[in-house]
């Protein structure tokens, strides 16, 4: 990891400390995150993380990048899951040409503006429920995209709509209009980040407002490259539960898993991306079987890091995770089985 910034990574650790944790249970039950969280994160750069400095950014590698997601979520996940679906837009406006470059991407790299996604529907079998059809010189986008985070605070969205077997990626603006409706969803863990479903009746998206268009089975491939950068979430809840458990085996499991994601390969990547779910659930009901009755109370932490390990098994799942995920999950039960003392 020499590619590591320590000063970046400090003030994250730092901010998760001593500001984004004290405030997570109140962050949880109040339904929305408040803005002055959301500017604790934008007024120590972290928006710029995923923008090289030409645009104001912080030019941070993929390892520093990590590092800080993982301690923010540690923080508070709820704050830091608005913060992350920025990543994806600010890196789209720098890499596009044209007018959305110029609208969005110093905008995004400095948090003069919020960005959020819309393509989680894109993992979904059968037929695709986000269309776009070519319209006028640009396209019409038709149907559905759930889990769209950040409502009400983000400011555009990267939206991404299938056209034959081609993907067409998108910045619009995140408000509700005539042809563009939310819906909030309520959620068991990180409510407050409002996750809504976006409604899309013929929409129209201009030539200038897209980003790309790529294949549907090269974006699979980009995805599944990526699919490092949201374990951080795990590892960032599983670190916290384990700090608040106190020095247990789970220490050095949560060192080697995160080794092991950091070095995996791409075909090694979904069951290192399960171990880390399988791991948090299992930190978190530690924790929670410590703590004892009182876990369940809604002002302790145990509960809300227990539910947010549940929401995590789900979260950035593909269907090679989720086949890891059930073998975790249900082949390493003991209960019933003769000790090896024995």
């Amino acid at each position: 990891m020499s590619d590591l910034d320590p000063e970046l990574v400090d003030r994250a650790v730092q901010l998760a400390d001593d500001h984004l944790f004290p405030a997570a249970l109140e962050v949880d039950a109040l339904g929305t995150v408040p803005r002055p969280q959301l500017d604790l994160v934008r007024d120590a750069g972290f928006h710029g993380l995923f923008a090289p400095a030409e645009f104001g950014g912080l030019g941070a590698s993929p390892q520093t990048q990590w590092a800080v997601h993982e301690s923010l979520s540690g923080g508070c996940l709820t704050t830091s899951f608005v913060w992350a679906q920025h990543a994806g837009p600010s890196k789209a406006a720098v890499e596009t040409t044209g007018p959305m470059r110029e609208r969005w991407a110093e905008a995004l790299a400095t948090g003069e503006s919020q960005g959020g996604v819309a393509f989680a529907h894109l993992n979904r079998p059968g037929t695709p429920i986000l269309q776009a059809e070519p319209h006028s010189g640009g396209w019409r986008f038709s149907g559905s995209a759930p889990f769209v985070t950040g409502w009400g605070h983000i400011d555009v969205v990267l939206t991404a709509a299938r056209h034959k077997d081609s993907v067409v990626w998108a910045l619009i603006e995140a408000r509700d209009c005539e042809t563009i409706t939310s819906r909030r969803l309520s959620l068991a863990a990180i409510d407050s980040a409002v996750t809504v479903e976006l409604t899309f009746d013929n929409h129209p998206v201009t030539k200038a407002s897209v980003t790309s268009v790529e294949g549907f089975d090269q974006w699979t491939e980009r995805y599944r490259k990526g699919l490092r950068a949201n374990g951080s979430n795990p590892l960032g809840v599983a670190s916290r539960a384990t700090k608040l458990l106190g020095p247990s085996p789970l220490d050095t499991q949560l060192v080697d898993a995160r080794d092991r994601i950091n070095n995996a390969s791409v075909e090694a990547l979904p069951e290192a991306r399960a171990l880390l779910g399988d791991l948090c659930v299992r930190a978190t009901s530690a924790l929670v079987a410590k703590v004892g009755g009182s876990a369940l109370f809604m002002e302790q932490q145990a509960q809300r890091l227990a539910r947010e390990s549940l929401f995590l098994l789900v979260q950035g799942q593909t269907p090679e995770i989720k086949e890891h995920h059930l073998r975790l999950l249900t082949e390493n039960a003991t209960v019933g089985r003769p000790s090896r003392d024995n």
